[in-house]
């Protein structure tokens, strides 16, 4: 079969999901349709939002489809009568077997992680919020429990000790357009193979999930040590931003964001969480094994700033401790 033959559902909401649409797109793939989410109001005008999928979708006039439940009649009948070959999953709502069963020959799912580690909603930060020093992608053919089907291919990129969140996602967002475009290549020409996740698992290997993030889980304990809370602070970097609170000169609590920091290795004799600064050039916390040494912040209500620039209107007191 060629390509223009070969008909292609893809379904993705978010940008990690353009990359491998586009990277389709300009091999010439026939994509019959893009499913993503129904626009949603966002913002201060809570104006109408295109999903980033639908922009680029539109800007090359493909079919998009965009329904509010998969189960709805209308959505399953235009599914079918689209007849297409295979579906593709990046970056979306989980789908109902009837939806992913459709396709003569199923539906793949790129997911950010090496599975079998890191199933779940937030590979990427947990990954990095654990240390680990590599990560990658996967391509797997979806079944009833979510992200343990048989793998197609897998590619790893190394985690250097000053990437964040936001680094990772950009390097597995165009790892993975390449992935995408390997496997459809080896769907098309029936050359590949499925590996059964519980084969990539070693005996001595512990498996790591990555569930949801919710707030309750980036604020930072001063009480841990150096480098779990460095890794912390990165791995929720940009988003949803690793937070703690400090002490205004009215002795209110003030909610900081923190994005880039440094890590310093150092025995001292201070309070762990306690804050020391210069109230010009730097802010460190004393923790466990040395300092975190904050670069780049946010406090609540203002923009992302550097640590001189939030200094030159909040003083730290000499008994900044949480």
């Amino acid at each position: 079969m060629n390509k223009k033959d070969f008909k292609i559902i893809y379904m993705g909401t978010p940008d990690f999901a353009v990359e491998p649409l586009k990277i389709l797109v300009e091999n010439n793939y026939n994509i019959v349709a893009v499913v993503t989410n129904p626009d949603k109001p966002a913002g201060r005008g809570q104006k109408e939002q295109e999903s980033a999928v639908k922009k680029y979708a539109k800007s090359k006039d493909l079919n998009i489809l965009q329904p509010d439940k998969f189960r709805n009649e209308a959505f399953l009948d235009q599914l079918k009568e689209l007849n297409a070959d295979l579906q593709i999953v990046v970056a979306f709502k989980m789908l109902p077997e009837i939806v992913w069963n459709m396709p003569r020959l199923g539906t793949f799912n790129l997911h950010a992680s090496l599975l079998p580690q890191y199933r779940g909603a937030a590979p990427i930060n947990w990954a990095i919020i654990n240390g680990d020093n590599k990560t990658g992608v996967t391509t797997f053919f979806l079944k009833h429990k979510i992200d343990t089907g048989n793998v197609i291919i897998q590619e790893e990129i190394p985690i250097q000790n000053s990437d964040n969140a936001g680094i990772i996602h950009d390097k597995l967002m165009y790892k993975g357009a390449d992935v995408v475009l390997k496997t459809v290549e080896e769907i098309l020409n029936e050359d590949y193979k499925e590996i059964n996740q519980n084969d990539l698992i070693s005996e001595e290997e512990e498996i790591r999930h990555a569930p949801k993030i919710f707030k309750s889980d980036c604020k930072i304990n001063w009480q841990n040590d150096l480098n779990s809370i460095y890794n912390l602070i990165r791995g929720l970097s940009p988003y949803p931003a690793a937070w703690t609170e400090i002490i205004n000169i009215k002795k209110e609590p003030v909610q900081l964001k923190l994005f880039l920091t440094e890590k310093v290795d150092s025995l001292h004799n201070e309070i762990a969480g306690k804050f020391i600064s210069d109230n010009k050039t730097y802010l460190k916390v004393a923790v466990q094994g040395g300092y975190i040494n904050i670069l780049e912040l946010q406090q609540a209500g203002k923009k992302r700033m550097t640590v001189t620039d939030f200094l030159k209107g909040f003083q730290i007191t000499s008994k900044q401790e949480i």
